[in-house]
């Protein structure tokens, strides 16, 4: 039994900083399969990782994802960044793409729900993309996710959407 404010990840037992401690359920790495679809675009489908990790000294949770074709197996997107949550429900998340598009969001986070809901504040490095929001939740061991985007023709409308199971 493990005690409460820690989180087991690959046989290690680590504490949480508190900062971290409501999003903890997050933690660990997630494998599914996702949709990808927008009005310019051709539908797609990918698997994907995505991996929450977490230093016990730090009040931030790094965040990195990876997809691949979900037929050929080939590479086709990855990202990375950086959670911060505040004590009052408040999120401040910076993510980095492999396009060169980098995306600074806020939002909130509710542990009782799951879920954490982010929109952009800024989104740099991008002559078409204008905003993106993200809503993630965990509901019966599965986290899933929409995310929506803008751009200078089209406003706000899903993109993709993905179903991870936890490793």
């Amino acid at each position: 039994m493990m005690e409460e404010g820690t989180v087991s990840n690959q046989s290690e037992t680590l504490l949480v900083h508190p900062a971290v401690k409501p999003l903890s359920f997050l933690l660990g790495t997630w494998r599914g399969e996702g949709q990808g679809f927008f009005p310019t675009i051709s539908s797609f489908n990918y698997s994907e990782d995505l991996q929450f990790s977490h230093s016990p000294n730090k009040p931030v949770i790094a965040y990195s994802q990876k997809t691949w074709n979900l037929k050929s197996g080939q590479p086709m997107h990855s990202e990375s960044g950086y959670w911060r949550p505040k004590p009052d429900g408040t999120i401040e998340v910076v993510i980095a793409q492999s396009t060169g598009l980098v995306e600074v969001q806020k939002g909130t986070y509710d542990m009782k729900e799951g879920a954490v809901k982010l929109n952009s504040e800024l989104v740099g490095n991008a002559s078409k993309v204008k905003e993106i929001s993200r809503v993630f939740k965990v509901e019966n061991c599965e986290l899933s996710y929409v995310v929506e985007m803008a751009t200078s023709l089209i406003g706000l409308q899903p993109h993709l959407k993905a179903s991870l199971k936890k490793l």
